[in-house]
């Protein structure tokens, strides 16, 4: 169940990443498209941890 959660927050943080992203990008806000392009990296590290999580059975 937990690789499930950690797949679908990384999803979540991925998506909001890329808004916040589009958005800095558009108000020509580089602190904005910053922390967006943090949080889509957190999103992507969370995907990858709940893939681990599957392919070791949520041992981790």
């Amino acid at each position: 169940m937990g690789e499930f959660t950690e797949k679908a927050k990384g999803l979540a943080n991925e998506a909001a990443g890329n808004v916040k992203q589009a958005i800095g990008k558009a108000t020509d806000d580089e602190r904005l498209r910053a922390e967006g392009e943090m949080q889509e990296r957190k999103g992507e590290a969370q995907n990858l941890k709940g893939k681990v999580q599957g392919a070791l059975g949520d041992k981790v």
